[in-house]
């Protein structure tokens, strides 16, 4: 028999279903709870609310786990190719050698966007925000494939659009990051990896042989991994909501992406390279922030130490941290920020207060180091994180139209003035 949580309202007894997952995390079903009762739930940011049923990824913040499809995250970075852990995220299972390769031609099909969108580029203010730029291009991408605007075509059509989406992100990316900077669009070069692919259309140059570095490519390929998908995060939840109503691929992905601009969001990688230099630029005194971290009532807050989900570790920074040394150690890079980094680093992990604290560097932390090393910009930063998280906001997407969800529509408890009557504007 299921088992039954009992709700006593107003002299009632309702009986709310409860419903288990597969790693035993338990829920209220309320779905008939306003029916039933007339009473609706308040959960101000969804914190206690599960909007969906999932079987894509399993996040325990408490244990420090993170599993997509069943499989651990230190797994799949260690040993698998981003493209690998896309297919497995896309249709649940791990790709044999064969589905892999007509995986990565389908997608290498695919790569080039359209001539005409090369003039959008143009009609950008020099300092426009890469990310800004990078939704407009994506949603801007269903006025060219009009078919992707019908929610009932065909399964082939339908994974045409997700191909296509996932092939010319990078190129997308790297043309953002090509006009911040003024140099000429590198059109891809399809006998390269996928990553790869990316690092030649992001830093080569017309005139210049390329050789993409393998450090930087694995070091790419483990953080676009860790990104990959990360549950019901807000641009998560935006592209489910977003499509719900049955909006076209490119346009809730384009959601999700405006959803990660954010600096509560995506933006946080950023947000540590802006802290390191603003400490450079005071000085460098880390003991002096440090102290300032530490004071309750200073609202100095260090960017990229603990999580909001994870309480004792990131499982993703430990990795990452192995890929962030091995970049440093082969670039040789002097660079007073990145010193600082490593510096606090250091102290973090050693300090009693952060230790006892679970402040330990998280994932944001290191990729920002690893994107400063490489020549990304700080502006850029977030672009490569929409760059990973793209497999899991197509895999949210899809799983929601798979399941028949409905359009998503939250209620709300109204705190406004009661009923009260029109007042001509004369006699105000």
């Amino acid at each position: 028999m299921s088992e039954i949580a009992k709700l006593e309202l107003e002299g009632q007894t309702y009986e709310i279903p409860v419903i288990a997952g597969t790693e035993n995390e338990k829920a209220l079903d309320i779905s008939k709870l306003r029916g039933q009762t007339g009473y609706i739930t308040l959960d101000r940011g969804f914190k206690n609310t599960g909007s969906c049923m999932s079987a894509i990824t399993f996040l325990d913040g408490e244990k420090g786990i993170l599993r997509y499809r069943g499989y651990p995250i230190e797994q799949l970075a260690e040993q698998a190719s981003f493209l690998e852990v896309t297919y497995l995220i896309l249709y649940g299972e791990l790709p044999t050698k064969a589905q892999l390769a007509e995986f990565e031609e389908d997608i290498s099909q695919h790569t080039l966007v359209h001539e005409d969108m090369k003039r959008f580029f143009e009609a950008y203010p020099a300092k426009a925000h890469p990310m800004g730029i990078l939704a407009s291009m994506i949603c801007s991408m269903s006025t060219f494939y009009p078919e992707s605007q019908d929610p009932n075509r065909p399964e082939d059509a339908f994974q045409l659009t997700i191909k296509r989406l996932i092939a010319k992100l990078p190129t997308l990316a790297a043309m953002v990051y090509k006009n911040s900077v003024r140099h000429p669009f590198m059109y891809p070069k399809n006998d390269l990896g996928y990553i790869e692919n990316f690092m030649y259309m992001t830093w080569g140059m017309p005139t210049e042989e390329f050789e993409p570095d393998p450090v930087i490519a694995s070091a790419l390929n483990k953080l676009l991994i860790l990104h990959a998908d990360h549950e019901q995060n807000c641009s998560a939840s935006t592209v489910r909501i977003v499509g719900s109503s049955q909006a076209n691929l490119y346009a809730s992905i384009s959601a999700g992406v405006s959803a990660l601009w954010g600096p509560l969001h995506g933006g946080a990688n950023q947000a540590v390279i802006e802290m390191l230099e603003a400490i450079r630029e005071d000085g460098g005194d880390l003991d002096k922030w440090i102290a300032k971290a530490k004071d309750k009532n200073d609202p100095f807050r260090l960017m990229g130490f603990g999580h909001r989900v994870y309480k004792n570790f990131d499982p993703r920074a430990t990795i990452i941290k192995k890929a962030c040394d091995d970049v440093l150690d082969k670039l040789g890079i002097d660079d007073p920020t990145l010193d600082l980094a490593k510096k606090l680093e250091e102290v973090a992990l050693n300090d009693p207060y952060f230790v006892e604290r679970g402040l330990y560097p998280n994932v944001d932390f290191y990729s920002g180091i690893i994107y400063r090393a490489i020549g990304i910009p700080t502006e850029m930063f977030t672009v490569m994180f929409a760059f990973g998280r793209l497999p899991g906001w197509i895999a949210q997407w899809k799983e929601m139209l798979d399941n028949g969800d409905p359009i998503g529509r939250p209620r709300q408890v109204y705190t406004g003035e009661n009923e009260r009557q029109y007042v001509p504007l004369e006699n105000r």
